[in-house]
């Protein structure tokens, strides 16, 4: 279902909107605006978005699976139907503890 786009104004659910790839990981746009957006990703087991910075916040949405999510050089556990919030410029990374699928929420200023 990864490939297919949601329909806007039916119902879905998020884990069930995209699939896994082998060693790695599989990112889908929801929703693309200027001001931000909504992305979905599938991470296969010990797949990880090294440490980086971003100039805005995000919010981090668990669906599925469980993964460590690094803020600041601080290691936060998150499972399924937990979220955290990364500041803007300060340094995250993501480690997936297991297969996982998360939503991700960008808001520009």
């Amino acid at each position: 279902m990864e490939n297919e786009k949601i329909e806007h104004g039916t119902p879905f659910v998020f884990a069930d909107s995209i699939g896994y790839q082998t060693d790695g990981i599989v990112s889908k746009r929801i929703i693309q605006k200027e001001k931000g957006n909504i992305s979905l990703f599938a991470f296969d087991a010990g797949q990880k978005l090294s440490e980086h910075t971003a100039p805005f916040d995000a919010l981090v949405q668990v669906m599925s699976g469980s993964a460590e999510i690094v803020i600041g050089g601080k290691p936060n556990q998150l499972s399924a139907g937990e979220s955290i919030i990364m500041p803007a410029n300060i340094s995250h990374a993501v480690n997936a503890n297991e297969r996982f699928i998360m939503l991700l929420t960008m808001i520009r200023e």
